[in-house]
């Protein structure tokens, strides 16, 4: 793995094929390593990491292949069960995708001889976004261009179905509030539901568009963040529906958000996709300016590593990683 300055890249990892999605895995695998994700034209590879910055031994990074799983179609988004543990006995590997074709996948794996997957069927168009139940993952919610928020049980029977206003583009599923679901439409707003009575309970509201992405916070439930046209957007959900803080960022028009899982006054940004290049931009709310910006070659997808305040974008037959500041 070798270090690049030239972007202020602080690792790169080659891959075999343009990389549509990363992902770490948000969950404690049992493991020193941390376990990541990334999709490409029709395969999903599933690795390890190791930083010098959580282990002195480690000169730079030490990217290893656990295994490629054949996916014969593009992958747009992938998310991790909390059930995936490499120090089980034989290990166990399960996360979920969602493709170009409008189906989820769900893959488990031995990493030795059982390789299963399920597919499931249901929604008609795109899918945005997708996550696993966090304590639990017994269940996956996923959002999709058809306006629906559905929530699915391992089998692939549909256990809820929500009717959206708009394309559904971000969903998340807190380890705090496990009978919520956070689900952010294009149109502007954010609404949580009740799992159990299958209601909205809450909505918030961005008053522009479009609404590309949002995320909610791991360490602070009550802070949601958002961008929607080239801004940013940050909520504090008992003060107002309305956002607290807003910032324009990308010129292009801002493409994902994503909160650091370690501080939460971190996240990062990213542009849309250019024909070149994309930034990635990360942001710390008590600086009025970016504290780090990334540029690759059109990046895509966005990803905060379990414990460290270091971040990866895919790209153009790479992963690149920036580490910031706390």
């Amino acid at each position: 793995m070798k270090q690049d300055s030239t972007r202020n890249t602080a690792y790169t990892v080659d891959c075999e094929d343009y990389v549509h999605v990363v992902k770490f895995n948000p969950f404690d695998s049992g493991d020193a390593c941390s376990l990541i994700a990334y999709g490409g034209n029709n395969y999903v590879v599933v690795g390890t990491c190791r930083f010098q910055e959580e282990d002195a031994e480690v000169e730079g990074m030490q990217y290893k292949t656990l295994r490629t799983f054949h996916h014969g179609v593009r992958v747009d988004a992938i998310a991790w069960s909390p059930e995936t543990r490499l120090d089980a006995l034989p290990p166990q590997i399960r996360f979920c995708t969602a493709a170009s074709d409008r189906k989820l996948r769900l893959f488990t794996s031995d990493l030795q001889d059982k390789n299963e997957f399920k597919t499931f069927d249901g929604h008609s168009d795109y899918i945005n976004d997708l996550v696993f139940a966090p304590k639990e993952g017994q269940e996956v919610a996923s959002v999709s261009d058809d306006h629906t928020c559905r929530v699915w049980d391992l089998e692939g029977n549909e256990k809820a179905h929500f009717v959206l206003r708009s394309p559904g583009m971000s969903v998340c599923w807190h380890p705090e509030e496990a009978f919520k679901l956070m689900v952010a439409e294009k149109n502007g707003t954010i609404r949580f539901y009740d799992l159990i009575t299958q209601q909205a309970i809450l909505s918030l509201e961005c008053e522009q568009t479009p609404l590309m992405s949002a995320d909610w916070c791991l360490k602070n439930t009550l802070k949601i963040g958002a961008v929607a046209g080239s801004d940013w957007l940050i909520w504090d959900i008992t003060r107002s529906s309305y956002p607290q803080d807003k910032r324009p960022v990308h010129v292009d028009r801002a493409r994902l958000f994503r909160w650091s899982r370690v501080n939460e006054n971190l996240f990062a940004t990213t542009g849309y996709p250019g024909k070149t290049t994309t930034q990635l931009l990360v942001h710390h709310l008590g600086h009025p300016q970016p504290i780090l910006t990334g540029t690759t070659a059109v990046g895509s997808g966005l990803t905060w590593h379990r414990t460290l305040p270091l971040c990866a974008v895919g790209g153009d037959h790479k992963i690149f990683f920036w580490v910031t500041e706390m």
